[in-house]
């Protein structure tokens, strides 16, 4: 892979390919994402899944008009963060459509960024949330409707548990052996269901960045404070019930998202405590009272969802997530509804942090 990016995608871009190193960068399930450095500069280059994005164009141009939105904001000193945006092609494109050797982007590399994939302490969560909520709010005054759908329906529940149901009816059973609880589990929120669909109709549609893990905040590896929001693909117009939820989701256990130490997984009430306090000190004035309280929804649709999501694509037999070995979606999944279950069991308590 990496001969054939120097030999085939890199001419296409403004690099010199003399010393030019590529290595592989970041954790992603979707894209694949390279480092490029060579003695004078830098840049990030990604290999688009055009499965999952078939629209890539449209997901490139969404980026852009975010991108350049949000650098107009910091050169009126009214966003503090660095701007990750696209590096055009040497004809002047936002990408390089190289057909069956694949849809390729590159964007700008900031230097003394650091990821991280598990929190560790408050800090740490309370910085990260009150970025995604600079992030979302510097976005307040850009329409929704200007932003294109590249994955419709991408945070709906009701549509996710159809995909399950056709899932269970079509799996052999030697996948659906071992998960039967699972299933029963996600297929028996009705109740949340309904809750769901009687809250989202009252809620304003705004642009969401729709993957709001950890790892997609940089952070600044000279001091730790908040660098950049990055992984813009999935910016849509949304609710930002989901953008908390997904944060809960990926900050609030000590475990990562695959970990099979269920007794392990479980919302940690100091770092839920903290995303409150860091989003709701960006966000907390443009809130709608019923924005607000749609946020704890948020943080159970999402836990609960993206479960749903790896054991369907376990039952279908790890067609979109990759996989390091057999069963690896099904503990995931049941990391996710781990997680689920603990925020049930604190709902009482947790919730009065966004009273």
């Amino acid at each position: 892979m990496v001969d054939f990016i120097i030999t085939k995608v890199l001419p296409y871009f403004d690099v010199v390919l003399e010393n030019v190193k590529v290595t592989r960068l970041g954790q992603g399930h979707i894209n694949q994402t390279f480092l490029v450095r060579w003695p004078a500069g830098q840049l990030v280059l990604q290999q688009i899944n055009t499965d999952v994005f078939p629209r890539p164009a449209a997901m490139l141009n969404n980026a852009y008009k975010i991108s350049r939105h949000l650098i107009a904001k910091s050169e009126a000193n009214a966003y503090r963060l660095q701007v990750v945006a696209p590096e055009r092609t040497q004809a002047g494109e936002l990408f390089l459509d190289l057909g069956e050797q694949g849809f390729w982007r590159a964007i700008n590399y900031l230097p003394f960024s650091h990821t991280v994939e598990v929190v560790n302490s408050v800090v740490e969560a309370e910085i990260a949330a009150k970025a995604f909520g600079h992030f979302a709010v510097s976005l307040s005054d850009l329409s929704a409707e200007s932003i294109d759908d590249v994955i419709p329906q991408f945070h709906h529940l009701p549509g996710r548990i159809d995909q399950l149901v056709a899932a269970v009816a079509q799996s052999h059973p030697q996948r659906l052996q071992g998960c039967q609880q699972w299933v029963d589990l996600a297929l028996g929120q009705t109740e949340l269901l309904q809750q769901l669909k009687q809250v989202e109709a009252q809620l304003p549609l705004r642009i969401c960045h729709n993957d709001t893990k950890i790892n997609n905040m940089l952070f600044d590896k000279r001091d730790m404070s908040s660098l950049a929001i990055i992984d813009l693909d999935t910016c849509m117009k949304g609710y930002l019930m989901y953008d908390f939820g997904d944060m809960v989701r990926t900050f609030c256990s000590p475990e990562a998202e695959d970990s099979t130490a269920l007794d392990q997984v479980h919302v940690r009430e100091p770092i839920f405590a903290a995303i409150c306090q860091g989003y709701l000190s960006e966000l907390g004035a443009s809130l709608s009272p019923l924005e607000r309280q749609s946020l704890w929804l948020g943080a159970k649709v999402m836990c609960l969802m993206i479960g749903i999501r790896f054991l369907t694509d376990h039952l279908n037999g790890d067609v979109y997530f990759p996989v390091n070995h057999q069963g690896h979606n099904l503990e995931r999944a049941a990391n996710q509804f781990t997680l689920y279950q603990s925020l049930l069991e604190q709902q009482d308590h947790l919730s009065t942090y966004l009273k």
